[in-house]
């Protein structure tokens, strides 16, 4: 499972910097704390399907493109 946290954030830091985006602004468009964005992006938490989705939306992409590949695992 930690491979995965850590595959999943990998994806969302790159769609971030993609839309040079900072952790900051992130965070403030989810609402969510600008620590808990680093901690996604590090993979040290396991973000429910909801963040996904709300993360996805402030990044404009598909919630399943953030979704690692079973070969990335």
């Amino acid at each position: 499972m930690d491979q995965l946290a850590k595959a999943l954030g990998a994806r969302i830091r790159m769609q971030r910097k993609a839309r040079r985006l900072s952790q900051d602004a992130l965070a403030l468009a989810c609402n969510i704390d600008r620590s808990y964005v680093g901690r996604i992006e590090r993979g040290e938490v396991n973000i429910t399907v909801e963040k996904l989705y709300l993360i996805a939306s402030e990044l404009a992409c598909d919630p399943s493109s953030l979704l690692p590949k079973v070969t990335e695992l």
